[in-house]
Order: C-alpha cells, then sequence, then structure tokens
C-alpha cells in the first residue's frame, strides 16, 4: 500500500510540474502581450479567407513562424524576420503550423504581393514554380466560355490556359487570397518588444 501511495504522489507531482511547465508559465508569458503597433485586425474578407485557408488544409504543409537566424536558416530564405508573439495577436486559432512541405507562409504578402500571381498559383502552382508539389485548386475557379461584367479574370502563362475558355476566380479563391495577402508582418519589432508588461 504504501509504494502505491508513492506512485500515486509520483504521478501526481509529475503531471503539476508539467502542467506549470507547458500551459501556466507560457500563458502568463503572452498574457500581457499586445499587438505591434503595425499589426492591423483582419477584414471581414480576410476572415473568408482565413476560413478558406483552414477548410483547403493550407495549414498542414505551410507554417507561419518564421524562426530566428541562430535556428534556422529562414530569413536567408527571404521568409522575413522572426515572428514574435504579437504577431499572432488577432489568429484565433493560432495557424502556426508542424510542416514545411511548402514555404511558411507569415509574409507572402510581402514577398508575392500580385493577386494575378496568387491567383494562377491557386489554379496551376506548377505554372509559377516548376516542380511545386502543391495540388492544384481548380474547384475554386470557374471555366468561362468569357467573362462577364465584376469577373476576375485569371492570366496564366502560355500553356496552362485552358483552350478556348477563361478562368474566372470564385470567391472563395478571392477571399483566400485577401488573407494570403494580409499575411504580412514585416513591420518592425524594437528589440524591447518582447519583455512581458504589466
Amino acid at each position: 500500500m504504501n509504494s502505491e501511495y508513492k506512485l500515486l504522489v509520483g504521478a501526481m507531482v509529475t503531471l503539476a510540474l508539467a502542467t506549470s511547465a507547458l500551459v501556466v508559465v507560457p500563458h502568463l508569458q503572452v498574457s500581457k502581450v499586445e499587438p505591434p503597433e503595425g499589426l492591423k485586425p483582419y477584414t471581414s474578407i480576410e476572415l473568408r479567407g482565413r476560413q478558406q485557408y483552414i477548410v483547403n488544409g493550407c495549414v498542414y504543409c505551410h507554417s507561419q513562424q518564421p524562426r530566428s537566424q541562430a535556428q534556422a536558416p529562414d530569413f536567408q530564405r527571404g521568409w522575413g524576420r522572426a515572428s514574435v508573439a504579437g504577431d499572432y495577436y488577432y489568429d484565433k486559432p493560432h495557424l502556426l503550423g508542424t510542416m514545411r512541405t511548402g514555404p511558411d507562409l507569415l509574409n507572402i504578402g510581402a514577398r508575392q504581393p500580385s493577386v494575378d500571381w496568387q491567383l494562377g498559383h491557386l489554379y496551376q502552382p506548377r505554372a509559377y514554380t516548376p516542380g511545386s508539389n502543391m495540388p492544384s485548386y481548380p474547384y475554386l475557379f470557374e471555366l468561362k466560355d468569357e467573362a462577364e461584367e465584376g469577373d476576375k479574370v485569371v492570366n496564366l502563362p502560355p500553356g496552362f490556359a485552358p483552350e478556348a475558355k477563361v478562368v474566372v476566380a470564385k470567391p472563395e479563391a478571392l477571399d483566400l487570397v485577401a488573407y494570403l495577402l494580409a499575411l504580412d508582418r514585416t513591420y518592425p519589432i524594437t528589440p524591447s518588444y518582447g519583455e512581458i508588461r504589466d
């Protein structure tokens, strides 16, 4: 009976320490983080696009957390400065991602700010990045004989456009691109930004 009691107490102490280290301490560290000056809340179209990002599984292949230069070559890859907690102030839930099958997307809005490029890349990634293993998302687009007023036509590189058809972006594609373009965290961060504020 005595050894069972010690085992139970040991398990409870281990659970309490793990909970403190993995839940309580991180919560205390980031609970008072404020958004950086350059960060703006998402618009309604960007929030709809964020939902498309989740629904289409982009988070499974792309991260949104450039690491510091001491940890990884993310800066040399052109992915921008290391992210800070405030970069995610308006993100609920956070879409940090765990895989890097594709590039980190936190600053894709600064690296590739063209709506036309983003739409074309969603329709056919290999037209813009030869050898890309990213799937295409043709269901976010509509093929028409000719564009109507108000349609956003996707101009694809030669050899990738369908014969005698026009590729038109659906609202879901436009929303997703608006969200991707909102992923621009290139505003400056002061050296003291990471400090906890009372």
